[in-house]
């Protein structure tokens, strides 16, 4: 295994759900694109990346042994660490916490789902939290006009998009920051709880710092975003054509 002075990183990957708006199936993170689960891919491009000495898997319940070896042949130049995953992104995400290795310092957490997202989009996050920003996100400005409803759900206005951003992953945080994010979830109710792992920082009163993302990192979803991805994926490979 690898290690130099910036692999200071582990990478957690919940992968746990059950993915129902994609439709009937395999857990989400084990559909495949391009004949691979979408956890083979964005397990690859995190291992690949220069500051990551660690990934964390938390796999669907039940599917830990699948999720090791199907990963095993993968994760060649980091350690690798299988999880069973639990009910809850935010619950899956604590495990992986859990037993990630202690010498790393910088934690990313990244969606299974965003499966093309690139090593480098990983390193960029990375080095944003060795610079001391307690927690990154990667964004994409927003090109579509957005308007917002009213409370009777007709009346509407538009929002100036110039200052909004779409958030993906991977996200990195200073491990004792999101320790402590976790640690604080057990105070709010389920159903106010934030879609990512930024939205538990900011619980703390810390600031979430952006780097730019990349239009890679998308997220699949719906079956039709399988279908973007299939076609980002041949587009990489030079390939016309690759297979769902």
């Amino acid at each position: 295994m690898r290690l130099s002075s910036t692999q200071d990183t582990v990478a957690l990957v919940p992968a746990a759900g059950r993915g129902e708006r994609l439709g009937p199936g395999a857990p989400k993170s084990l559909r495949h694109l391009g004949g691979e689960p979408l956890v083979v891919h964005a397990v690859r491009r995190l291992a690949a990346a220069d500051s990551v000495a660690a990934v964390v898997v938390a796999a669907p319940p039940g599917a830990t042994k699948t999720v090791r070896d199907l990963l095993a042949p993968v994760v060649l130049t980091a350690e690798l660490v299988v999880v069973e995953g639990a009910g809850t992104r935010q619950a899956s995400v604590a495990a992986a916490l859990a037993a990630a290795p202690l010498h790393c310092d910088v934690v990313l957490v990244h969606d299974a789902a965003r499966a093309l997202a690139p090593p480098e989009l990983a390193d960029a996050v990375a080095a944003a939290v060795r610079a001391g920003h307690p927690a990154v996100v990667p964004v994409l400005p927003v090109v579509d006009t957005v308007r917002q409803l009213g409370e009777d759900g007709t009346a509407s206005s538009t929002i100036d998009r110039e200052r909004l951003r779409l958030v993906q992953t991977p996200q990195g945080f200073a491990r004792s920051v999101l320790a402590e994010a976790h640690a604080a979830c057990e105070e709010f109710p389920e159903r106010l709880a934030p879609t990512d792992d930024a939205g538990l920082v900011e619980r703390l009163g810390l600031p979430v710092h952006t780097v730019p993302g990349h239009s890679s990192a998308l997220k699949v979803t719906r079956p039709f975003d399988l279908v973007v991805a299939a076609a980002v994926l041949a587009a990489e490979s030079g390939v016309a054509g690759s297979r769902v």
